[in-house]
């Protein structure tokens, strides 16, 4: 790898990260991922001699290739770096990075711009499911300024709209891969939930938190970050991931009542450190948890109602909006929220 690799640096969402086309990386997955590490600085808090931010928000990785799919136009393997473990993660799919896949594809030349805009149906290699990116491509170029913004990223940019179908057990094998919307586990009420994102809902309160704090007191709170673990370890197998200990799913949700308009109020840990934000899949998920009957987060929740229902997770840096369309049943069938994406650089990535 002395020579390099091609790799483009966006900001996707609430996340930032190298893009990569596959065939520009190495094929065997021992060495495509040691070449990660050491590009990106791993194992090491600061990430110092590497391309990594230092958190696990900011170390990650979208591989793109042309899809021989009818139904898509690209495939989107995501790949998370931990910081600081010799580990490279694909257990999970990441709707932030999701953002930026449909700009590098036209980037790199995968599809074609429209003259105004142009949608990449976007096959996600991680758990199996399909999204659909719209982009802005005034001239057949994609646009990344515009007027939209979302909570987290400074400023504004491009309005990316992202729509979701059929996500339900993307991992789990089902929405609810225990059945039920409730479960105790060490005497704490949960959902195990995957739309999406495999994630354990809990009630701030019942975790001795109000669910308010910020990042930093949270992620200085080692005994509720060891009874979280606690928690998720035994959540695992009950959610046909087994042995999640080297894993970075499921996510920890702890969810209080809303206090800015919103839905509910959520903070995220991924798994181990409490997320500035939320992910855009996470979210999906604690919206989904809240219209669930008997769940710990329907019961704080604040629900419009109506058969498409707009909420609002609201998370440290803001809030995320969960547009979520419903059949008859109650049971949701198509999931969209808004992103923005930003190109950082273009060039050649050493090891």
């Amino acid at each position: 790898m002395s020579k390099g690799v091609r790799a483009m640096w966006m900001r996707g969402g609430t996340s930032k990260g190298g893009f990569f086309l596959a065939a520009e990386l190495p094929a065997d997955v021992a060495e495509r991922d040691a070449f990660l590490l050491r590009a990106y600085g791993s194992p090491d808090a600061r990430q110092i001699d590497g391309m990594g931010g230092a958190d696990p928000l900011t170390s990650k990785v979208a591989v793109v290739s042309a899809s021989t799919r009818e139904d898509a136009d690209v495939d989107y393997l995501f790949l998370q770096v931990f910081v600081d473990q010799a580990l490279v993660s694909d257990a999970q799919n990441c709707g932030n990075m999701l953002a930026g896949v449909g700009p590098f594809a036209i980037e790199r030349g995968l599809v074609a711009a429209g003259p105004e805009q142009t949608g990449v149906r976007i096959f996600m290699v991680n758990t199996g499911q399909l999204a659909q990116a719209t982009l802005q491509t005034p001239g057949g170029r994609v646009r990344y300024d515009g007027d939209a913004r979302i909570d987290g990223v400074p400023g504004t940019a491009a309005p990316i709209p992202l729509a979701f179908e059929d996500t339900a057990g993307s991992s789990c094998g089902a929405l609810l891969p225990t059945g039920r919307a409730r479960d105790v586990i060490d005497g704490v009420e949960a959902t195990l939930i995957d739309n999406g994102m495999p994630c354990v809902v809990l009630r701030a309160g019942d975790l001795g938190i109000s669910g308010y704090e910020d990042r930093q007191t949270l992620d200085a709170d080692d005994a509720l970050k060891a009874r979280l673990e606690a928690i998720r370890l035994q959540a695992g197998p009950l959610m046909n991931l087994g042995d999640v200990s080297a894993q970075s799913v499921p996510k920890m949700m702890l969810v209080a009542a809303p206090r800015n308009g919103g839905a509910i109020s959520v903070r995220s840990f991924i798994p181990h450190r409490c997320h500035a934000s939320i992910g855009v899949l996470g979210a999906v998920s604690v919206a989904t948890a809240c219209l669930l009957p008997g769940s710990p987060a329907h019961a704080l929740a604040v629900l419009p109602g109506g058969s498409q229902q707009t909420l609002a997770v609201e998370h440290p840096s803001g809030s995320t909006g969960c547009v979520l369309d419903l059949d008859e049943a109650g049971q949701v069938t198509r999931a969209a929220v808004l992103r923005t994406a930003r190109k950082l650089f273009d060039g050649v990535l050493f090891d």
